[in-house]
């Protein structure tokens, strides 16, 4: 648990040299000790120290390393994924180049047929 260091001795003699009776000085002394250690009990166990900070820096540093070569490799992959799409693309349209060069072929070859048996 955190603490204040809060010498009340010295609060309530600072609070009788004003003029303060006694043993409302000593009264205002202990609330203000109970305040002060109420606070640090709810609010200093919560704040960070420089170490809580260092091993935030060095976990996110590490979390920014896992991301860039997750990220590298979703990357790699997509890419390897775009390049055998463009090969499949490729080869489908070769093949549909090919076809429609024999359809066409065959469809002038019967048209000089028919010219030929025809004239």
């Amino acid at each position: 648990m955190a603490t204040i260091a809060f010498d009340t001795l010295k609060f309530s003699n600072r609070l009788k040299a004003a003029g303060v009776p006694d043993k409302q000085a000593e009264a205002e002394a202990e609330a203000l000790k109970e305040v002060l250690s109420d606070f640090a009990a709810e609010r200093l166990d919560d704040l960070a120290t420089r170490r809580d900070l260092k091993e935030l820096e060095l976990a996110l540093q590490h979390n920014a390393k896992e991301l860039e070569v997750s990220a590298r490799r979703d990357l790699k992959e997509a890419e390897l994924r775009l390049e055998a799409k463009m090969a499949d693309s490729k080869a489908d349209l070769i093949r549909w180049v090919v076809s429609a060069g024999i359809v066409q072929t065959a469809v002038i070859g019967a048209l000089v047929m028919s010219l030929a048996k025809g004239g």
